[in-house]
């Protein structure tokens, strides 16, 4: 399906769009979404549909949970096997194609997302339970981390380089060059723009891939196999693998013949996968698993500005980013200010179907994450006061998915909550001292991906910089304290537990992760 472009990109943060013409476009898409509902779907292995004996994924909307999306084949350990035998046939032709064409190729498929937007946000919305503008976020960034990641193979001239000679006869050159077949397992989250990050670096780095799209989001995933295929990517270059991670995702890394890993999830799964994977030998492992992510409000800062970008990244997608802000640290001199205003701009959320336009909070995406938020909101009541929130939402639409509602809790700093990683709408607030008690309550926790700070003071802003223990760090963001990165301009670097290599994507050494170096010296015959 093909639609007529925005008048401008739409991101997270998104300010100078034509809202009428996008709002139009995307209930044409919807439309036309609705109309494939309930189909049955197969595996794709070296270019071809397969079917499967396993029990299909059924997959449900969590907007409404009676709506049946579409019936996936999933994948078992013979498919696995199948599918690597087959990437690892296709990868040497691959890895020899010109780095130009494999560019150019991968170019395509951005060119392909960015006419497909509309038909890719409206799944996205109804699968995950994504906003119109955060769906359409996801779409956008995914074609933007392609053209990001070919444009550093480019300034790379391929990843060749001329190194100095030792002797005047010999010629040296330095080469980057694939490893060979990655396994890639993605996240519901961000369904296409993680998956698309991941895959597109691996692949125009002359890789096969082997991917297996989350459980909640098969739709997606196969909507950027067909990407990729219309884009021309060879046959068996990309494979999709729909199925159960204990089955489908944990064969998949485990089998001998994958090369590398390139995994966003949890933690527990990360680091799993991070310590059985090399066995005979060292195998690149690309994580990134999750945060804890904190903002911290100083007795200096803009009030308003710091509710705003805090209420954004606490609830922007039901706190079920990476990214999101879970935990406040605010001076106990404008606590009780800041807190009021936190309040009053979640209440001005408008909840309910995220297809529709000007919803802004949807569901969260299984009954397993309602389950977790009843408990976090329980423990939140016994150690602290629930300011806002801490139910479960009723009523139409509420009553057809999985919908609870945006909570913000003040808690001791003692609390549990302040440490674990909830993915649920569940915002811990709590008063500190300083900059310096902040700082030490932000780094005590196993996670560093993103922080953000307001102070309206240079010298706290730098010891921020100095002092956090996280990869992404932002000052005085309104449009969201810890959440946004965009490809080229923040690096997604998941520290500690949140990442693996201290390179993340979105920047600028991330393709170069999936190539290993070669030292090439040839002696020039004397003449």
């Amino acid at each position: 399906m093909t639609t007529t472009a925005t008048p401008s990109k739409v991101t997270y943060t998104s300010a100078n769009v034509d809202w009428e013409a996008f709002h139009r476009q995307f209930d044409e898409a919807l439309g036309g979404v609705r109309g494939q509902l309930g189909r049955d779907h197969g595996l794709y292995i070296a270019g071809e549909a397969v079917t499967s004996a396993a029990a299909p994924i059924v997959a449900t909307s969590p907007i409404d949970t009676g709506v049946v999306l579409g019936r996936f084949a999933a994948a078992t350990a013979q498919h696995v096997d199948r599918a690597v035998t087959a990437a690892k046939a296709a990868q040497r032709a691959w890895a020899h194609t010109p780095w130009r064409a494999r560019v150019a190729t991968l170019r395509a498929a951005a060119g392909l997302i960015r006419e497909r937007k509309f038909q890719l946000a409206a799944i996205m919305s109804l699968e995950v339970g994504k906003s119109r503008l955060e769906s359409m976020g996801d779409a956008e960034e995914s074609a933007d981390l392609i053209d990001y990641y070919c444009q550093q193979v480019e300034d790379a001239n391929g990843f060749v380089r001329q190194m100095a000679n030792v002797t005047p006869v010999e010629r040296n050159t330095d080469v980057l060059r694939p490893y060979g077949v990655f396994a890639c397992i993605a996240p519901f989250n961000f369904p296409l723009a993680l998956s698309t990050g991941m895959s597109a670096a691996a692949l125009v780095a002359g890789n096969a891939v082997v991917y297996k799209p989350a459980e909640e989001a098969p739709w997606t995933g196969l909507k950027l196999y067909e990407v990729y295929r219309d884009a021309g990517l060879p046959a068996g270059v990309f494979n999709y693998l729909p199925g159960v991670g204990e089955v489908a995702g944990e064969a998949l890394w485990r089998h001998s013949g994958v090369d590398g890993v390139v995994f966003t999830g949890s933690k527990a799964v990360g680091m799993h996968i991070f310590q059985a994977l090399s066995r005979d030998w060292v195998k690149p492992c690309l994580l990134e698993m999750g945060g804890k992510n904190a903002a911290i409000v100083l007795d200096s800062a803009d009030l308003d500005a710091a509710a705003e970008g805090v209420t954004r990244s606490a609830f922007g997608l039901q706190n079920q980013k990476c990214s999101a802000t879970s935990r406040v640290y605010v001076h106990q001199r404008v606590a009780q200010p800041f807190v009021e205003k936190l309040v009053e701009r979640t209440k001005a959320l408008k909840l309910g179907d995220p297809t529709e336009r000007d919803v802004v909070f949807g569901p969260v995406i299984n009954a397993a994450a309602v389950e977790r938020f009843r408990r976090a909101v329980a423990r939140a009541r016994r150690e602290g006061t629930v300011v806002l929130g801490g139910q479960q939402l009723s009523g139409d639409p509420f009553d057809h998915g999985h919908f609870v509602a945006p909570t913000i809790a003040e808690l001791p700093l003692s609390s549990s909550l302040f440490r674990e990683e909830l993915f649920v709408p569940l915002l811990a607030v709590g008063a500190v001292s300083g900059l310096e008690e902040a700082i030490a309550e932000v780094n005590k926790v196993e996670y560093g991906l993103t922080a953000g700070i307001f102070s309206k003071k240079a010298e706290e802003i730098e010891r921020f910089f100095d002092e956090i223990d996280a990869g992404v760090c932002y000052v005085n963001k309104r449009t969201g304290a810890t959440t946004g990165a965009w490809p080229g301009a923040q690096p997604f670097c998941g520290w500690k537990g949140s990442g693996s290599t201290g390179k993340g994507g979105c920047g600028p050494y991330y393709v170069a992760q999936f190539l290993r170096e070669q030292s090439r010296t040839v002696i020039e015959e004397s003449r």
